[in-house]
């Protein structure tokens, strides 16, 4: 990367910061922000970040986001709360989730003639992970209804993880159309077992090193949250070593370490929301520079019909089918199915995965995937603030209190 490329990141970064405030009151969200000044990056700087997405520095920046999003969002998960407080996130991850993978798979099989039926799994598995940051006022909003915001927060933080192996197996079964089927499947399996082993492994240990510095008095805060950073590292490497997923491995390591420690790793916490978020509006930056170009001269209508049944129907009705039984509000469920964007997890899975294996449909599925997460911002940025307001309001109408984590909407309180 040139400077001239540093020059202009570093100059964006520095006047959205000045104006954050403002920006964060308005109808515009960081990733609609970045994906934009991506796209005008294109058009009057081609080829800034390289000119395709195999360029060093795209991939590298893409792994570093990846490898830090699963980990810290697995560590934050509060599993005590997850058994008690957290049903509904639970309905969608067990049911609607794959209910959701299935009728992507459906959809895609419907639209697309050209997409074999593991290459159509693949792509409703790289669209079925959500990104509460496309909708970020949402889990904000104080007049939302804290069990649902939670709810989002939740969803976003486990979906990824949990269908990144589903990513992995069909793009490895996908690839044996082209490629010797006995290694790929070696390699597959190899990928999915011993990346969990590699992950649990490493944020076992890690967490209890941590705890036994801080029970010592030995670290410092800050190096708190660097050392629980090294340990992400630490698990993709050493489960790449062994030939397993490096992804994998940090998302289960964040899940593990999340679960053992027993000190609260403020500093962890304070990087997803600083230097995750300079890594997450990095990777919408590259997205609108480099991904969309992608589409280019293959862009078809289809893609959009798709994009569109994605963000809707795809999601919506299987997140209705997942709450039913728990007498949650019509309202409510289709405030939870609208508010599923696409976004950085779908981005990375196609970046990082679709462009690895040797797949005959691998570039309609990365145009596909492009122009899903760019409607998605769009949407999602543009509904998020005046949605959650209009439904926040219904719901204090009905009694709801915003604040009050204990008053349950579903029984109707």
């Amino acid at each position: 990367m040139n400077f001239s490329a540093i020059l202009l990141i570093a100059g964006l970064f520095f006047v959205y910061s000045l104006l954050s405030r403002r920006i964060s009151s308005s109808f515009l969200t960081a990733p609609m922000i970045f994906t934009a000044a991506g796209l005008l990056i294109a058009q009057f700087v081609p080829g800034l970040f390289g000119d395709t997405i195999d360029h060093s520095f795209v991939h590298l920046l893409a792994e570093l986001t990846l490898i830090f999003v699963l980990f810290t969002d697995a560590a934050a998960i509060d599993f005590g709360k997850l058994r008690t407080d957290y049903g509904l996130a639970a309905r969608l991850l067990l049911i609607g989730l794959p209910l959701t993978i299935a009728a992507g798979l459906a959809a895609a099989l419907l639209v697309f003639e050209i997409l074999t039926f593991w290459e159509a799994a693949l792509l409703a598995a790289i669209l079925a992970p959500t990104d509460a940051a496309l909708g970020q006022s949402v889990v904000t909003s104080k007049i939302v209804p804290l069990r649902i915001r939670q709810t989002i927060s939740v969803e976003s933080g486990l979906n990824d993880g949990i269908c990144l192996p589903l990513v992995l197996i069909f793009a490895g079964v996908a690839g044996m159309m082209q490629s010797d089927a006995a290694v790929l499947a070696q390699f597959t399996i190899l990928q999915i077992t011993m990346g969990p082993v590699a992950g649990a492994a490493v944020g076992f240990v890690g967490a209890k090193l941590i705890d036994f510095a801080v029970d010592k008095n030995s670290i410092s805060a800050s190096m708190e949250g660097i050392a629980a950073l090294c340990v992400a590292l630490v698990a993709f490497a050493l489960a790449e070593t062994v030939h397993g997923n490096g992804f994998i491995a940090a998302f289960i390591a964040g899940l593990t370490f999340g679960s053992i420690l027993r000190h609260k790793c403020r500093f962890l916490y304070e990087f997803a929301e600083s230097e995750g978020q300079f890594f997450t509006l990095s990777t919408f930056l590259i997205f609108g520079a480099v991904a969309i170009p992608l589409i280019g001269q293959n862009f078809e209508r289809s893609y959009l019909l798709y994009a569109v049944l994605s963000l809707t129907v795809i999601r919506m009705l299987p997140v209705v089918f997942s709450l039913l039984g728990s007498k949650t509000r019509l309202a409510t469920a289709g405030f939870l199915g609208w508010f599923g964007p696409r976004g950085l997890a779908s981005i990375l899975f196609a970046l990082l995965i679709v462009e690895r294996e040797h797949i005959s449909g691998g570039k309609q599925i990365i145009s596909i995937v492009v122009v899903t997460v760019l409607l998605s911002v769009i949407l999602h940025g543009v509904t998020a603030a005046g949605l959650s307001g209009t439904y926040g309001r219904y719901m204090r109408d009905v009694g709801v209190c915003p604040e009050n984590e204990n008053n349950t909407e579903e029984d109707g309180s």
